[in-house]
């Protein structure tokens, strides 16, 4: 199939696209560049803010020259504390950039797309693993957006869309150097990035409910990741699709303090840390029920915590 994927040049989205590739489908990337990484792509790449005033139009030429078969959504602004901070941003990139690309994909009848959402959707859930039916009430604008953009893809079956929503929990780890996060937004590249630059990583807030008193969060390969959009594209050409949002983790929780124990083994170093205040809009636990994923699309993470943090300690 020809993929068009929005995001591509980013660190998730460049496995998402070497994966979509060894699995043979063609691929046109496009990407804003505010994170990404042009010498990530191979592949035809087009240079696009989808927020923008021009992007529908681009987005339906582009539509109609390469007729599609499918998109994938990644392209988006992902950080919970400027979000808060920065509410008007997120809300214009997030959900204007995804409205101009539904609007782009109803006019050139492209009916078929990938939508990567988040866990950020759930806010804080009472319970030990949360499921797809977990009701959404996020607690930040982050989450905020990645839920309004699951409800655009629903409404958007009144024009005939097949959509399906990937709600991420904690992405991490590389495949391959060349592949490495660039952008340290996430725990794990934040803590690598002090240990490169001589000082200590900061765990922010030790006060949770938690067993160590740090957040608790469900850490996943970005390689596995990658392989669950592969499977999503698939799962939309299927006739009966009885789902449309499925979480992506591995089922398993791992406090802050945990990660940071398998960075100092896999760094080889013996690294003090720093506690900081907490952060706006952290949940103190988060952790995928992933039996649907695993039984509907016959996926499963093979990596866990050690490959994850060995993986993106050996990239850095």
């Amino acid at each position: 199939m020809k993929l068009l994927v929005t995001g591509g040049a980013g660190y998730i989205g460049s496995h998402v696209v070497r994966a979509a590739e060894a699995a043979g489908h063609s691929i046109v990337v496009v990407d804003d560049l505010s994170t990404g990484v042009t010498a990530r792509i191979d592949s035809e790449f087009v240079h696009l803010d989808l927020s923008s005033e021009t992007a529908q139009l681009t987005l339906e030429n582009l539509m109609r020259k390469h007729e599609f078969d499918s998109v994938i959504h990644l392209a988006a602004r992902k950080q919970v504390g400027q979000s808060v901070e920065q509410p008007e941003r997120y809300y214009l990139d997030n959900i204007g950039g995804l409205a101009n690309l539904l609007l782009a994909m109803r006019n050139s009848n492209l009916k078929s797309l990938v939508f990567s959402s988040s866990a950020a959707t759930y806010g804080m859930p009472d319970v030990d693993s949360v499921t797809e039916d977990y009701p959404g009430v996020p607690i930040n604008p982050y989450g905020e957006t990645k839920l309004i953009g699951e409800w655009m893809v629903k409404n958007a079956k009144v024009w005939g869309l097949k959509g399906v929503n990937l709600r991420y929990f904690n992405v991490a780890g590389c495949a391959v150097p060349e592949l490495n996060d660039t952008a340290p937004l996430n725990l794990i590249p934040i803590a690598i990035a002090a240990l490169k630059a001589g000082k200590s990583p900061i765990v922010f807030g030790e006060d949770y409910p938690t067993a160590d008193g740090s957040c608790i969060r469900d850490y996943v390969h970005v390689s596995d990741l990658a392989a669950a959009h592969v499977s999503a594209v698939d799962y939309l050409t299927q006739s009966e699709r009885p789902f449309d949002t499925f979480n992506v983790g591995t089922g398993t929780g791992a406090s802050v303090f945990e990660v940071l124990a398998e960075l100092k083994i896999a760094s080889g170093i013996d690294f003090e840390v720093s506690v900081g205040p907490r952060r706006a809009g952290d949940p103190p636990k988060l952790v995928a029920n992933v039996s649907r994923i695993e039984k509907v699309l016959g996926f499963s993470a093979k990596h866990n915590l050690k490959d994850i943090v060995k993986s993106a300690w050996d990239a850095s």
